[in-house]
C-alpha cells in the first residue's frame, strides 16, 4: 500500500516538471 501511495507521489511529480519543461520552452521560443 505505501509503494502505490509512494507511486502516485511520484507521477504527479513527474506531470509537474513535464509542466514546468513546457512553460520554460515557451519562455526559450518567445526569446528568440
Amino acid at each position: 500500500m505505501g509503494s502505490k501511495a509512494n507511486d502516485a507521489a511520484v507521477a504527479h511529480a513527474a506531470v509537474r516538471m513535464k509542466e514546468e519543461l513546457e512553460k520554460i520552452r515557451e519562455q526559450v521560443q518567445n526569446v528568440e
